[in-house]
């Protein structure tokens, strides 16, 4: 049985490398491209994402990532957002005074923590849903986040989503979601350790 082929999208982000190297780790026979085709038809679809919420969604559009992911949802074909690759899947973000729209594939708005210590940076337990299939096997791991925006509301989420969250400071945000052929994380599975390499494993044993 061969490896499930996954696409990391390369659009210009800086964590393209160690997620590749992770998911090919994790046992995923893993090809970095910006190449539609090739996304559109791979087993799975990793978008990672660092830096400011618009100037991904900048270069995410020049690569037609946007619709990409749109088709690939409609299609029922699996897609693993990561960091800020898992903000911009929401509909938009708040970001140094500028209001971005996001993929818009699930509802919600990256904004700023209120916690005093931003950024949020290193590793920190989730409070996963009992039949989630990221974190099976994974209750009362940490895993290695940094950042300083979130979504901080599940309002709006459809029916059927597990919703994983974290806290920071007395903050809560999502730290995952999984819903359909969907799947996000606000933290770095790629930093993460066993627990990260973990997860990837889980999410790569869906796509077979």
């Amino acid at each position: 049985m061969t490896d499930p082929r996954v696409v990391v999208l390369d659009y210009g982000s800086g964590n393209l490398h160690s997620a590749t190297r992770a998911l090919r780790a994790a046992g995923a026979d893993v090809v970095l491209t910006a190449d539609a085709d090739a996304a559109l038809a791979a087993d799975g679809l990793v978008v990672p994402g660092v830096g400011a919420f618009a100037a991904c969604m900048d270069g995410l559009s020049a690569v037609g990532g946007p619709a990409i992911i749109r088709q690939r949802l409609a299609e029922g074909r699996p897609v693993l957002g990561i960091c800020v690759g898992h903000q911009v899947l929401f509909g938009h973000g708040v970001e140094h005074g500028l209001d971005a729209a996001g993929v818009g594939v699930l509802p919600g708005v990256v904004e700023r923590l209120t916690s005093a210590r931003l950024p949020h940076m290193g590793w920190n337990t989730v409070e996963a849903t009992a039949d989630s299939t990221l974190f099976a096997g994974l209750a009362g791991e940490r895993f290695y986040f940094v950042h300083s925006y979130g979504v901080r509301s599940g309002a709006g989420l459809p029916e059927g989503a597990k919703v994983t969250w974290a806290e920071h400071d007395g903050d809560r945000f999502i730290a995952a979601v999984e819903y359909g052929s969907l799947s996000s994380t606000q933290f770095h599975p790629e930093k993460s350790g066993q627990a990260g390499a973990a997860l990837l494993r889980n999410w790569i044993a869906t796509l077979s």
